[in-house]
C-alpha cells in the first residue's frame, strides 16, 4: 500500500549482536536475505512474513534504527523531497533484487526510507 510505513531497518557494524540482542529482547528471528549486501530479514512470533531488516553495515554507514514508507515512484517521491526542503542521502534505483530504495533526510534531520519493489 502507497504512502504506508510498511517496513523497518535496524542497521548495524555488529549484526550477530544485533540477532542476539532483538532476538532474546523480543523473540525476533532472522534470516538471510538475497542481494550483494548483508541484509537479513527479521521475523516476529506471530507475523506471518518478514516486517523489517537488519543492515550489517560493515561499519560503511551509520548505526540507525529508521522506517521505510513505500511509494509509487522513489525518484519522484525523491525530487518531490527535495522541493519540500529534504534532501537524498542515498538513492538506488534497480537493486538487482527489483526494488527501488532510498534514504532520505526531512527537514529537522531525520533519516527515513522509501521503496518500490516492482
Amino acid at each position: 500500500m502507497d504512502n504506508t510505513v510498511t517496513w523497518f531497518e535496524v542497521a548495524t557494524d555488529d549484526p550477530e549482536g544485533a540477532e542476539r540482542f532483538y532476538g532474546g529482547l523480543f523473540g525476533w528471528a532472522f534470516s538471510a536475505g538475497e542481494g550483494p549486501i548483508d541484509y537479513r530479514m527479521i521475523g516476529f512470533p506471530g507475523g506471518g512474513q518478514p516486517a523489517g531488516g537488519l543492515f550489517g553495515t560493515k561499519g560503511e554507514f551509520p548505526a540507525h534504527a529508521v522506517f521505510h514508507v513505500q511509494v509509487a515512484d522513489v525518484e519522484e517521491t525523491c525530487a518531490k523531497s527535495e522541493s519540500l526542503g529534504g534532501k537524498v542521502v542515498m538513492k538506488v534505483i534497480d537493486d538487482g533484487a527489483g526494488t527501488d530504495f532510498a534514504y532520505l533526510r526531512d527537514t529537522s534531520g531525520s533519516v527515513f526510507g522509501v521503496f518500490h519493489r516492482r
